[in-house]
């Protein structure tokens, strides 16, 4: 039977024993109570129904506190036995009594049902639950036990398991510290032969390097004497550059020269006629007011020399201002 089996035999038992008690408590109560208020003087018949209450809260404590102990496993000794059976007899001769008095032996032997059902439930119910209380202790102790075992048994088997951890854990040391010195044997022999062909890489790597040394300050000598031979080739090439550009401006001022001593005297010729009273030709009229323009001349001379009016020669000499303006910009830029 596991636990939650006996916590639910006990609370049948208790919900059973609370039933049957307090069943037997109002039983009592309506039964006592008339006879009480019948041997009460008048006055006083409303306290008939304390005698049955104190009796049957003796009968709660009783009940109580022995499934309490019955649960703990304690024992109250013998003033509980004492005021169990003192309150079943009680209860017992109060509900018979009036039939008793009335020699009615069946009322008295139906009013003794209740009191002596709640006797035998209370003894019967200290039996259950010490009964219970003991296989319960007998179960945990037994429970104890095997976990006890079990856990010797866990401890041994923990030992074995590090015991042969610890030999497997040796033994992996052993084979470790060989593999380490293999290794290591290994290695040094492995060290030795990099080592010598280190030192033949190194001859062959120096040998290499003297030869392209050779080879780079060979061609480096090579490229100085290009370097200077190209140098000397583009120096003349740039005298030669320099002497063709000044030719070519003595040549390019003495044709400016000559263009223009050719313009002055073409203006001078243009200019040399002196005032006209009739409109010359107006291709003539532009090349004087040109010619005029170039010499600075004002607009009121030029327009006598070509008998044109001073707002057309005005309007010419705006042209000519627009269109020189942009050449000279460019010439500057």
């Amino acid at each position: 039977m596991n636990d939650v089996q006996i916590r639910s035999a006990e609370r049948a038992l208790s919900a059973g024993t609370w039933l049957i008690v307090g069943g037997a408590m109002l039983y009592s109560i309506l039964t006592v109570t008339p006879l009480a208020a019948r041997h009460t003087p008048e006055g006083w018949r409303w306290t008939a129904p304390i005698l049955p209450l104190v009796v049957d809260a003796a009968v709660i404590i009783v009940v109580r506190l022995g499934a309490t102990l019955a649960r703990l496993g304690g024992n109250g000794g013998g003033w509980p036995v004492v005021l169990r059976w003192m309150t079943g007899v009680m209860t017992l001769a109060l509900n018979v009594a009036d039939s008793v008095l009335k020699k009615d032996l069946v009322g008295a032997s139906v009013h003794s049902v209740a009191p002596l059902l709640l006797i035998v439930t209370a003894e019967a119910g200290l039996a259950y639950r010490r009964a219970i209380t003991d296989a319960q202790q007998a179960r945990e102790a037994q429970l104890k036990a095997d976990r006890k075992e079990r856990e010797q048994e866990a401890a041994e088997l923990r030992e074995a398991q590090e015991r042969r951890a610890r030999e497997e854990r040796e033994h992996a040391a052993l084979l470790a510290r060989e593999q380490r010195e293999h290794e290591a044997l290994l290695a040094r022999e492995q060290t030795a032969r990099e080592a010598a062909v280190r030192r033949e890489e190194r001859e062959r790597a120096e040998a290499r390097e003297r030869a392209e040394r050779e080879a780079r300050e060979r061609r480096e000598r090579e490229r100085e004497h290009q370097r200077a031979e190209r140098e000397r080739l583009e120096r003349e090439v740039a005298q030669r550059r320099e002497r063709e550009r000044l030719e070519r401006e003595q040549a390019e001022r003495r044709q400016q020269e000559e263009r223009a001593e050719r313009e002055a005297r073409e203006r001078e010729a243009l200019l040399s006629g002196g005032p006209v009273n009739t409109k010359l030709p107006e291709d003539r009229a532009r090349q004087i007011v040109t010619a005029a323009h170039a010499c600075g001349l004002p607009v009121r001379n030029a327009a006598e020399l070509c008998g044109w009016s001073v707002g057309w020669v005005s309007t010419r000499y705006q042209e000519l201002r627009d269109t020189t303006a942009p050449a000279l910009e460019g010439a500057s830029a």
